[in-house]
């Protein structure tokens, strides 16, 4: 049960954010692309990457704190769902490039960040 209140906390708190961010970069950038979504899947990445990449119980996180933050928040903050919601609607309004792009840039991106954040935790 305290696994569950955890995970649903940093939940919470992610997917508040992801709304926040989302907000912020829809009222500054006008373009036929989800950059918001793109934005926070990417950090989310590099987040998962870094705290993945730290050692539990090594001072800098518990095994509380790593499923607060990783299950919870990370899991609240990244929407893959959404992304696959966008990439067929760019597909169905015939934007082939721009589907492709956020398709696999998504991926290529998203994957760069996990690693990058690996390394950042290995550098601490």
């Amino acid at each position: 049960m305290k696994e569950l209140l955890i995970v649903s906390l940093g939940s919470f708190f992610g997917g508040g954010m992801r709304y926040g961010v989302s907000k912020l970069i829809a009222t500054h950038a006008s373009l036929n692309f989800p950059l918001g979504t793109f934005t926070v899947n990417v950090l989310g990445c590099l987040l998962l990457g870094f705290l993945s990449g730290l050692n539990v119980g090594s001072g800098w996180l518990s095994p509380s704190a790593k499923l607060l933050l990783t299950t919870g928040f990370c899991g609240g903050f990244t929407t893959f769902s959404t992304f696959m919601n966008e990439s067929a609607s760019l597909a169905k309004g015939g934007d082939s490039l721009t589907t492709l792009l956020y398709v696999a840039g998504s991926l290529a991106v998203g994957f760069v960040a996990v690693v990058a954040g690996h390394l950042l935790a290995k550098s601490c």
